[in-house]
């Protein structure tokens, strides 16, 4: 069996303003690599540690690995958060403004990608890890909108999921196993993006 922890990246400074990322590339916040600090000291020993190609899950696993010594952190663009089409870089006010109750009704603007079209980029990587870490005890820095995806896949209840908060996954021979969510920040670090 191979041991995931899906992570969600530290605040990026589109999380502290309230705006959709999608694919869009905004840094982490100087809090969000202060939680990066911090949830190393909570995330035990791995084997290895991959990661979105996007710059905030990106040196999230950096500073991971740095604090903890294992490393080189592989990247692998098929983790990529959800591309959010024409919402990228908006905030709520804002959407509610161009596409009046789409957020109520849970509709979706122009472009944007599919729970289909995430999971098939995420079962992807899943396999790599699986066939190249086998056994391993593997971090998995990655974002929100993927680890939804799992989630309601696997027919698990919608919940906001915090900056630094993860999902423990098991893998053996093709099969997925969800196990517990684990926040990886003490208390008073929490923040969870209200975008969605």
């Amino acid at each position: 069996m191979t041991r995931l922890l899906l992570v969600r990246h530290g605040q990026s400074t589109w999380n502290a303003d309230g705006r959709w990322q999608g694919q869009a590339d905004p840094p982490l916040s100087s809090f969000g690599r202060l939680q990066a600090a911090h949830a190393a000291k909570a995330v035990g020993s791995v084997d290895v540690i991959v990661a979105s190609d996007l710059e905030r899950a990106r040196d999230t696993a950096l500073i991971i690995s740095e604090a903890i010594g294992v490393g080189p952190v592989v990247i692998d663009a098929d983790l990529r958060e959800r591309d959010a089409g024409e919402w990228s870089g908006l905030t709520r006010q804002e959407i509610e403004e161009r596409w009046p109750g789409y957020l109520d009704a849970r509709k979706r603007p122009p472009g944007w990608e599919s729970d289909v079209s995430v999971l098939e980029r995420l079962h992807r990587a899943l396999e790599r890890i699986e066939e190249e870490y086998a056994g391993a005890d593997v971090l998995v820095v990655t974002h929100g909108g993927v680890i939804y995806a799992l989630e309601g896949h696997h027919d698990v209840e919608w919940l906001r999921i915090a900056n630094l908060e993860a999902r423990e996954v098991h893998l053996a021979g093709g099969t997925t196993t969800l196990r517990e969510r684990l926040v990886l920040v003490d208390p008073d670090e929490i923040t969870v993006p209200h975008q969605i």
